[in-house]
């Protein structure tokens, strides 16, 4: 009896264990579709480039030299200012020239007046050669001291000059405009003719940009040049654009005006050079405002003037190498990599994401030229290429529509055709 009560509450419980078991089970709430960011290609007139380093450096540059041996006596500058042409720089001990100057002038003088009296001796006997009163031998010997003399004048002549110019070259004067260095030798050294630099001046107000072109850059450009695709810097201005090493755009514009005719077989490239203005730019004093109510207010200082460009600097040079063209751009955020392959995400018209593989061209700004892949009316995705897949439909949303900058056009210069040849 005992054994077959257990036997059925056993069988009920197993039962009700295989009721529950066949309860369906709860439904999931649907899932919200991913929300992106969509924005369309644009068309825009872009130019092609190529950019390269390079280094900035004096349209002139001049190392001070003293063109006679001496002891520095005066200095005339403060180290680090703006010099003009012919402003004094250094004074060399002018005494031991002023001497062998005055020296030089006497023996001119001395020189003239033997001449003088020798051209006389030789006037009287000129019209009494061949009497009695005055022999062929005579005449002879007069007329060749005359000549002695007339030499001995323009040797003592040549002298002085010498000595003239010498002590013209004690004072050391300025050769160009400019900004000059600190001065190497202070006052009372000896300095060498010709051989110690006494300081350095480099002209500012314009200034060259020298960059090196690879070989494969400059094969290219030339083919079009044959092709007459673009147009030689040879043969019309070229104008180029200066980054700084502060700045992420190029607020420099530079024009070429040298190619090298060779190749360094040592790096493979070409040598070019730009050159471009470095104006002055005014720096008002600041306004000075004494703390004491007892002494008078400050004088202000002057106005000063500032280059913003330095021989030496870094900077980058954008190279433009074809003719504007138009170009489809899409932001550069939108844009994958699959193993180097590069591609985008488009929407179709269910809003459903398409994988679509791209050739890429320069980067302008923030965007980037899509040579091949995507259309003028695809929906890209801009923004939120993480949160989907292909096939997976989304909730687009419109991305802000962006304004071309003036920068957009200082990238892709509309004016210039250029190339080197």
């Amino acid at each position: 009896m005992r054994r077959r009560i257990l036997g059925t509450l056993a069988l009920g419980l197993g039962l009700g264990f295989l009721a529950g078991c066949s309860r369906p089970a709860p439904a999931l709430a649907p899932t919200k579709p991913a929300e992106v960011i969509v924005g369309t290609p644009v068309k825009q007139i872009v130019t092609d480039y190529e950019d390269f380093t390079g280094r900035t450096e004096p349209i002139l540059m001049v190392d001070v030299r003293a063109r006679v041996s001496g002891y520095v006596d005066k200095i005339h500058f403060t180290d680090g200012k703006e010099v003009t042409a012919d402003q004094p720089l250094f004074d060399i001990d002018p005494r031991t020239y002023q001497a062998t100057l005055d020296q030089s002038i006497a023996n001119v003088a001395q020189a003239q007046a033997r001449l003088n009296r020798l051209q006389l001796d030789y006037d009287r006997l000129q019209t009494a050669v061949g009497t009695k009163a005055v022999t062929q031998e005579e005449f002879d010997r007069v007329t060749g001291d005359r000549n002695e003399a007339v030499a001995s004048l323009s040797l003592a002549k040549a002298t002085r000059n010498l000595a003239e110019t010498n002590f013209k070259f004690t004072k050391i004067s300025a050769p160009i405009s400019g900004r000059i260095s600190r001065r190497m030798m202070d006052k009372g050294n000896l300095v060498k003719a010709d051989d110690t630099i006494l300081t350095s001046i480099v002209a500012l107000d314009q200034i060259y940009a020298n960059f090196d072109i690879d070989e494969r850059t400059m094969l290219r450009v030339r083919r079009l040049i044959q092709d007459g695709k673009v147009d030689s810097a040879r043969s019309r201005k070229m104008e180029v654009l200066i980054g700084l090493a502060d700045e992420d755009g190029f607020s420099q514009k530079g024009v070429i005006d040298f190619i090298d005719n060779k190749v360094d077989p040592a790096t493979g490239t070409l040598r070019v050079r730009a050159i471009l203005d470095n104006p002055k730019k005014k720096i008002p004093a600041p306004e000075v405002v004494s703390v004491s109510t007892q002494s008078p207010p400050a004088v202000p200082a002057p106005d000063a003037f500032i280059h913003l460009l330095s021989p030496g600097l870094f900077v980058r040079v954008r190279l433009p190498v074809g003719r504007p063209h138009e170009a489809i751009l899409v932001p550069e955020e939108a844009l994958g990599s699959d193993q180097g392959q590069k591609y985008v995400y488009l929407l179709n018209d269910k809003d459903e994401v398409v994988y679509r593989r791209v050739k890429i061209g320069q980067q302008v700004e923030q965007d980037r030229v899509i040579i091949e892949g995507v259309q003028p009316g695809d929906r890209v995705i801009v923004s939120g290429l993480q949160r989907v897949r292909p096939g997976v439909k989304v909730a687009p949303k419109a991305a802000e529509t962006k304004k071309p900058s003036s920068e957009t056009a200082a990238a892709t210069p509309k004016a210039e055709t250029p190339a080197h040849k």
